[in-house]
């Protein structure tokens, strides 16, 4: 099966919104107490629903391509919460930091073209 490039568009709008996510639970969990007063925590739920979405939305992405092309995806997570994590939550960046998304950028990248020559194997092969 090639993988469609609405899928990983979908993968990708799915890490959007993991990683607002993990950023609602970050600013929720400030005043978490484990007790009932996490039903009332705004922050958690949200960030609980994002997740939730996302889920949903990585399970309709998995319909239209290989697991191995769309997982690798999941990565550009981390590229989105430290960007976001600067952004809202006044963190700081460095040389590390950024290597480390350098080093996503290529895999995920490398990940493209493997997928892509793949289907151009199986195509070229289903012709014969």
């Amino acid at each position: 099966m090639a993988t469609k490039l609405w899928a990983i568009c979908l993968v990708l709008l799915c890490t959007l919104f993991t990683s607002v996510g993990q950023l609602f639970l970050k600013l929720g969990s400030k005043t978490a107490l484990l007790d009932f007063s996490l039903l009332a925590n705004y922050y958690l739920i949200i960030g609980i629903a994002l997740y939730l979405v996302s889920a949903l939305m990585l399970v309709i992405a998995l319909k239209g391509g290989e697991l191995s092309v769309l997982y690798p995806f999941i990565a550009t997570s981390f590229i989105w919460v430290s960007f976001l994590s600067v952004r809202f939550l006044g963190e700081a960046m460095n040389s590390w930091k950024w290597l480390g998304i350098f080093v996503i950028i290529i895999g995920v990248s490398f990940v493209g073209i493997g997928s892509k020559k793949r289907r151009i194997k199986g195509f070229n092969r289903n012709k014969k």
